[in-house]
């Protein structure tokens, strides 16, 4: 769990970015799979990363101060909703590409997939995308507690299938409700940012 966090800017484009050199990760997924409450479990703050009531609602990337500067995480928007104008999709599209592929701090992608679901064509690009620009992911499997017991190894069998996930990556499948496997993932995205834990 974070020992400290704090929220720091917003930021639309690279002009927000901020000048320096501590190393960020950045959370992406598809809209309602949980990221603002897997952020919030993480630093044990139910009000850090505001959670939207309608899906898609944040369209910026949102920059947080984790452990007194040790890291930044960086919230990117949800990805997938229908409900949002082409013109927001194509502003998305530009905003994440340029982070993704030319911030220097960017050492680590943790992205969100819903164990309940096959990935979709949005979850299928963005790992795509990721492994061809050749940015280490962490992946996390979220909703843990609404699957039976005996649906965990199918879902995440046909979710590595789907995504042709590359074994070198790593997928923790979390809980935030009952707070399954949150230290797992705290400890492998440490581990992964190659960063002091503190």
């Amino acid at each position: 769990m974070f020992k400290q966090s704090v929220f720091i800017k917003s930021a639309a484009n690279k002009s927000g970015w901020i000048e320096d050199n501590i190393p960020e990760v950045c959370f992406v997924g598809r809209s309602n799979v949980g990221k603002s409450s897997f952020i919030n479990t993480l630093a044990n703050n139910k009000k850090l990363a505001k959670v939207a009531n309608t899906p898609g609602k944040t369209r910026l990337l949102n920059f947080f101060d984790i452990n007194n500067s040790s890291f930044r995480l960086v919230d990117a928007p949800g990805y997938g909703y229908a409900k949002i104008s082409n013109s927001m999709k194509v502003e998305f599209g530009i905003m994440m590409e340029d982070y993704l592929t030319t911030r220097e701090n960017l050492k680590l992608v943790c992205m969100l997939v819903d164990l309940r679901h096959k990935p979709t064509n949005d979850d299928v690009q963005m790992y795509d995308f990721l492994k061809a620009n050749d940015i280490p992911v962490l992946m996390i499997g979220t909703k843990l507690d609404k699957l039976k017991r005996n649906e965990i190894a199918k879902n995440e069998k046909l979710i590595k299938e789907t995504l042709e996930f590359d074994q070198n990556d790593v997928f923790v499948k979390v809980s935030n409700l009952d707070k399954i496997n949150i230290k797992e993932s705290y400890d492998a995205l440490i581990r992964l940012l190659e960063v002091e834990n503190g």
